[in-house]
């Protein structure tokens, strides 16, 4: 069944008053060309508009042969969306006007609000004000509007005539860039691609990305979800909206500018400094369902894969070439690439062999040679074995087109084994030579058979590389009850005694020792848990204790530990004469081992995450860490470990023993627990934490807290 239609979302505001709008008035029309308010009109007129459409110009009587109205008191009420074509200075008397006429949505162009000084950001919080006691949807300010392209309603300035439905999913662009929103529907509708629906959001005074990836996962005709974000406003209300269009079956792409952002806070830890806010979005977004572009091509080619492709590709690529160059250059970026290319011979691979001459060799990627010249059914029998092999998610043809001739031998062929029956494993074309004429018959063949069309083999690679990984993830949750502390501390920096009193309970693993305010004391509890011990200085205004002698190592008799005493108070004293210790941790010397960092931190727009990597004084240098999601399985976070750089070396180093990766996890697992259900708690360091030979667990030397 064909549906043609928006539907008004289930959930968030009220847009189909916006998006699907039954009257429009334009306040600022005009008939000058290039004006903003003679833009939008012609573009409602080109595109057959059927609603009514109402003009504001007090200096007209009519525009193109319509009236024109002196002012918005003078509307009709009830009209459903308003396009403000006007400067800045009139755009906020305007927007209460409108409320006063319960007109239903407004859209702005206009710049110079939050992004222009107080002023302005004064005035953007004064719409935002407006709409809400109204009812009222705002689009902007300094947004370059919408298109309905289901519908044909376009309310931009930009020049648009919708074209008639391409084959595929339907695609809806969400950006708060207009000029990108604008970007990346050219590039889609250059390549013959569904597009649904185009949002520009601006500054976002009173609507915003959330609510219109909520709009497209409600609407049947929309499958992908392309989006352009610099900053979400709504974090968590972003996150749910992506969790909902996963459960629909709706993939969401994104390009998120933002990598060399500064942190906004300082950190009192080591996971703190190194928990980034673009790293953190991206590991919350990503959880979330979402798959990240790097690049607009990429978001592009993403995009047309996700929309044209039956299924998405996971697994292993299968490749089909004509050239030793190109079969070389494609295992060297697929490696880079990290997508995976299971290896083909004539053992495991009966039908390919079946399908070729004896002089061409099996292989994975496959190279035809110009045989194909010469025997252009072979086209039609490697694709028909290639896309029955279920150990592959897509096949790639990387094919020479050089001219129309060349192109008339190889493309029938191809084209019979995508027309007269789907294949089972989705299909990617790509030709090799750029500017080689495909043709745009033989283009359209393909892409209604679902099968997309690139010029570089190099693009596609990039983009099943994004999807790959996102079909290989796990988005299983931990079932485990969050762990409640016991008297946490509270307001600022939590020196290590108390974070180890409050954690260990827990179960969180810790050596063995007791905290002293004397010498005598120390002794004693030495004494106890048995020589070497080490001496810890603790105070909230000392963090990092080492930098300031804090620290004492493998004091041997009770003559040590008094001596380890006085000269770990000189020291401190020394390098902090202001500071007063709280007293002193006294704890066993534990067996040596490899250095890991688990902290946490909870970001206030993002929620908790956990940082785990090879750690010690190192840490911040070294930077060989994974941020992890608090909810992943203790199976799930082992996988994440063996993801670091330096994992060789808990698989076992040049005759080293395997580390206990598995009571990492276990231990990463119970931080989480217990971040998950303390929201008082804004950091957590443990560092170094010690890994052990499997089998022989783990210890967290040092723990570090900041609570709010």
């Amino acid at each position: 069944m064909t549906v043609d239609t928006l539907a008004p979302p289930a959930t968030g505001l009220a847009l189909d008053r916006l998006l699907r709008p039954k009257s429009v008035v334009i306040v600022g029309a005009s008939d000058k060309p290039g004006a903003l308010g003679a833009s939008v009109l012609a573009n409602l007129e080109r595109n057959g508009f059927a609603g009514d459409i109402h003009l504001i110009n007090p200096k007209r009587e009519t525009i193109g042969g319509r009236p024109c109205l002196s002012s918005v008191e003078a509307l009709p009420e009830g009209v459903d969306a308003a396009v403000l074509a006007i400067p800045r200075a009139g755009v906020l008397e305007t927007i209460r006007a409108l409320a006063a006429r319960k007109v239903g949505a407004v859209i702005v162009f206009s710049a110079g609000f939050a992004e222009g000084g107080e002023q302005g950001l004064a005035d953007q919080r004064e719409i935002a004000r407006i709409a809400a006691e109204a009812g009222m949807v705002i689009e902007g300010p300094n947004c370059l509007g919408l298109v309905n392209y289901v519908e044909r309603v376009p309310l931009t300035f930009v020049e648009t005539l919708v074209p008639e439905r391409g084959p595929g999913a339907g695609i809806g662009i969400v950006s708060q860039s207009g000029a990108m929103a604008a970007v990346l529907a050219t590039m889609l509708l250059s390549r013959d691609l569904p597009v649904t629906l185009s949002v520009s959001t601006g500054n976002e005074a009173a609507s915003g990305v959330e609510d219109y990836v909520d709009y497209c996962v409600d609407d049947p005709n929309t499958q992908v979800i392309a989006m352009i974000v610099e900053q979400f406003r709504k974090p968590q209300r972003f996150l749910a909206a992506a969790r909902e269009a996963r459960a629909a079956g709706k993939l969401v792409v994104l390009l998120h500018p933002g990598k060399s952002s500064a942190a906004r806070e300082s950190a009192a830890t080591h996971t703190g400094a190194m928990a980034g806010d673009y790293q953190l979005m991206r590991v919350m977004v990503e959880r979330a369902g979402v798959v990240f572009a790097e690049t607009l091509e990429e978001l592009g080619d993403i995009t047309e894969i996700a929309a044209r492709c039956p299924a998405l590709p996971g697994g292993g690529t299968a490749v089909l070439g004509e050239s030793g160059a190109f079969k070389a250059l494609t295992l060297d970026l697929c490696e880079e690439l990290g997508v995976a290319l299971p290896a083909l011979d004539d053992t495991n691979a009966q039908a390919l062999r079946a399908a070729m001459p004896d002089f061409v060799p099996v292989s994975n990627p496959l190279d035809i040679t110009a045989q194909g010249l010469v025997e252009p059914d072979m086209y039609y029998r490697l694709l028909k074995a290639l896309g029955t092999d279920a150990r592959f998610g897509c096949v790639v043809a990387g094919i020479i087109l050089t001219d129309a001739a060349t192109v008339a031998i190889k493309l029938p062929p191809i084209l019979r084994a995508v027309e007269e029956a789907p294949l089972a494993t989705p299909l990617i074309f790509a030709g090799l030579d750029e500017g080689a004429p495909l043709g745009s018959d033989y283009a359209a063949r393909l892409r209604a058979a679902g099968v997309p069309c690139f010029a570089s083999t190099e693009r596609v690679f990039r983009a099943i590389a994004r999807l790959s990984a996102h079909a290989a993830r796990d988005f299983s949750t931990c079932e485990s009850a969050p762990t409640p502390c016991e008297g946490l501390p509270l307001g600022g920096v939590v020196p290590e005694y108390r974070a180890k009193a409050v954690l260990a309970p827990l179960g969180l693993p810790f050596p063995k020792g007791g905290f002293a305010r004397t010498a005598d004391e120390a002794v004693q509890i030495a004494e106890e848990i048995g020589y070497p011990v080490v001496l810890k200085a603790q105070s909230a205004d000392l963090s990092h204790k080492s930098d300031a002698g804090g620290v004492v190592l493998n004091l041997t008799d009770e003559a040590a530990v008094r001596a380890g005493w006085r000269k770990m108070h000189g020291d401190v004293a020394r390098h902090r004469p202001d500071l007063t210790l709280d007293g002193v941790l006294v704890e066993g010397m534990g067996k040596r081992g490899v250095e890991l960092i688990v902290g946490a931190k909870r970001d206030p727009e993002w929620g908790p995450v956990i940082l785990a990597g090879f750690g010690g004084v190192t840490a911040e240098i070294l930077q060989d860490v994974r941020l992890l999601p608090c909810d992943l399985t203790q199976d799930a976070i082992e996988r994440e470990l063996h993801q670091l750089k330096s994992a060789a070396v808990l698989r076992g180093w040049r005759g080293a023993p395997a580390l206990d990766v598995p009571a990492v996890a276990a231990l990463i697992a119970r931080l989480a627990q217990v971040l998950i259900a303390e929201p008082a708690i804004r950091e957590v360091d443990l560092n170094p934490v010690v890994v052990h030979p499997l089998g022989e667990g783990v210890v967290a030397l040092d723990a570090l807290m900041l609570t709010a």
